[in-house]
């Protein structure tokens, strides 16, 4: 599925099923040994699709250890992300000279049923556009597809600049004649090359109960 979402040059790798924890790292495991076993499982196995979407480009197997705001920490020269959620764990990586940053996020695809939260994650002009959307596509959940790609924008986001993006902090736009999305900065974007970038742009899809969305910065 996400590999429908992220072609080469990134690589991917995801899993519907968890994985004993006999294959994590003992460093990995260490992180998570006072948790209960569901995030222990969670935890593993989306390390191990990011070990296998990482052997595409011939590394080695080894520990993925969360570092700032508990962004991966990617071998050098790769950039990546990583999303789970019930029933999914996915990664995706790529070689720092092909793409910039890359973002990623999978939900089940299911409607935010609390108003506090919808309203916690968007903004009054995108709620306006989800009655809309709705109104033509009742069968998309559009407030968790929001959500989703808010998550993917920022995981493409803090790579880059180190700063929290809150869910205010971005306008978002839906299309769903092609199942794409902008997401326009309301505060100082990143600055790439000596450029300011003001919007990410970014793809969805819905299958097997899950909406994913995933955001490639090129270089």
């Amino acid at each position: 599925m996400i590999e429908k979402l992220l072609p080469a040059p990134i690589a991917t790798a995801e899993s519907f099923e968890d994985d004993p924890l006999s294959e994590m790292f003992p460093e990995e495991f260490a992180l998570v040994a006072q948790a209960v076993p569901q995030r222990q499982r969670e935890f593993g196995t989306v390390r191990n699709c990011a070990r296998r979407a990482l052997a595409a480009f011939g590394i080695a197997p080894a520990p993925v250890l969360p570092g700032e705001r508990r962004a991966p920490i990617w071998p050098t020269g790769i950039v990546g992300a990583m999303t789970h959620c019930t029933g999914y764990r996915g990664a995706a990586v790529a070689r720092a000279s092909d793409v910039r940053s890359v973002g990623v996020d999978a939900e089940p695809h299911a409607r935010i049923e609390d108003p506090g939260v919808l309203e916690l994650v968007t903004l009054p002009e995108e709620r306006a556009q989800l009655s809309q959307l709705a109104a033509h596509q009742p069968e998309i959940c559009w407030d968790r597809l929001v959500f989703s790609a808010k998550e993917s924008v920022y995981k493409a986001w803090f790579p880059l600049t180190g700063r929290w993006l809150g869910f205010e902090d971005a306008h978002l736009t839906l299309d769903p004649t092609d199942a794409t999305f902008t997401a326009r900065f309301l505060v100082p974007g990143p600055v790439v090359e000596g450029r300011e970038l003001t919007e990410f742009t970014g793809r969805w899809l819905i299958g097997s109960q899950l909406v994913m969305t995933a955001v490639t910065v090129p270089v």
